[in-house]
Order: structure tokens, then C-alpha cells, then sequence
């Protein structure tokens, strides 16, 4: 049976995006998406939201980010259609483990002619979104938690990875705050104790 996306869905919306592209075709063009799109990309939850995020990488030169939002961006004629636009993000913005892990999309790779796909992976994703933790934020996370796709061990491994690159440089003073959105999770949503964290010294 040939695959087809589900009705107003992320993969209706990346299908029209790719169908709409005027640019280069060859080679394909990696999209890396973040956020909860990831989320919705890889597990049978869903709820509305309408930015796609996309994290900016080496692969997307200026011309082609230029092109992509102003065929998918916000405001486009093609984000009304799918109440959904391309939103990229800077590469230094989210907090993100090292490296980060990215699942292709395969069955919706195929679909497609000009974009490649990959999603954040689901902890990865959780963990990224410890910086914002605003309500959405945290139905994402729940939502994943009661679908046991949250192994706590998992879960602060990433969380160390991108809170070790954190503590580099200025960021540093926004760890605080993101240690006790993790420990919120442990407590609220895992029911596990809240793991010791040290901030560097200097904070």
C-alpha cells in the first residue's frame, strides 16, 4: 500500500513544501527538524501548533534558507494553507546534547523529491525543551513521559551532554534554571528522586 501522510499533518505540510520548491533539486536538501514537529514526526501524538522548526546547519547556505522561508516561511501562502511555516533556528540556540541524534524519516524521505528529512530524537527533544518550559513545553514532555519514550537514565545523560556544553561560556548562568526544570520532570511526571547536577564553581 503506498504511504500517505495524515490529513493536515506535519508530512502533508513538508510534502507541499517539497512540491512548491523552485530552486535546486540535486543534491538533496537535509532539513533537521526540531521541536515539538519532531515529536508529532515520530509518535502518534498531535496537537496544533504552527511553527516548524528547523535548526540551521552548514548544509543550508543563505540562498537556499533565503528560498525555503520564502516559500514556507511565515506569512506564505503555503503556511496558510497548512496553518504551519518553516521557522529556522540558530544552531547555537537550543540546548541541545553533543552531538545531537537525528532519526531519518524513510517512508516520508521516499515521498519526497528535493528535502531530506530527519527528526530530533525524542529525549533529545524533551531535553531541548527543559530551556523554554513553558506550558506546551511541559504537555510535550508529559505526553511522551505516558508514553514511556522518557527512560530516566537516558534522560539525564542528554541532559548532562548539553548542560556540559553550556557551562563553557556565557550560557552558563541559564543552567540553573534548566536543572530545575529537569528536576521537575523527575518529580512531577517520571516519579523518580531529582538526580545531584553540580553547576560549575563559578556560577
Amino acid at each position: 500500500m503506498r504511504w500517505k501522510p495524515r490529513v493536515q499533518s506535519p508530512e502533508g505540510f513538508f510534502l507541499a513544501v517539497d512540491r512548491a520548491w523552485d530552486g535546486t533539486r540535486e543534491p538533496r536538501i537535509p532539513l533537521r527538524v526540531i521541536g515539538s514537529v519532531a515529536l508529532m514526526l515520530q509518535t502518534d501524538y498531535a496537537r496544533p501548533t504552527n511553527d516548524g522548526d528547523v535548526l540551521e546547519t552548514i548544509d543550508l547556505d543563505r540562498p537556499t534558507k533565503e528560498r525555503l522561508l520564502a516559500s514556507a516561511g511565515k506569512g506564505t501562502k503555503l503556511a496558510a494553507q497548512h496553518g504551519m511555516y518553516v521557522d529556522l533556528v540558530a544552531d547555537g540556540l537550543p540546548f541541545l546534547p553533543r552531538p545531537p541524534v537525528w532519526h531519518p524519516l524513510i517512508e516520508l524521505n521516499h515521498a519526497l523529491t528535493v528535502f531530506e528529512v530527519a527528526v530530533l530524537d525524542i529525549v533529545d527533544v524533551v531535553v531541548a525543551k527543559l530551556k523554554r518550559f513553558h506550558a506546551n513545553d511541559r504537555s510535550d514532555i508529559k505526553e511522551m513521559v505516558d508514553r514511556d519514550l522518557v527512560p530516566h537514565d537516558r534522560l539525564v545523560l542528554r541532559f548532562r551532554s548539553a548542560f556540559d556544553i553550556f557551562s563553557a561560556d556565557a550560557r552558563a548562568e541559564e543552567l540553573p534554571h534548566y536543572r530545575r526544570n529537569l528536576h521537575q520532570v523527575e518529580r512531577d511526571m517520571l516519579g523518580v528522586p531529582e538526580t545531584e547536577i553540580e553547576l560549575p564553581n563559578w556560577i
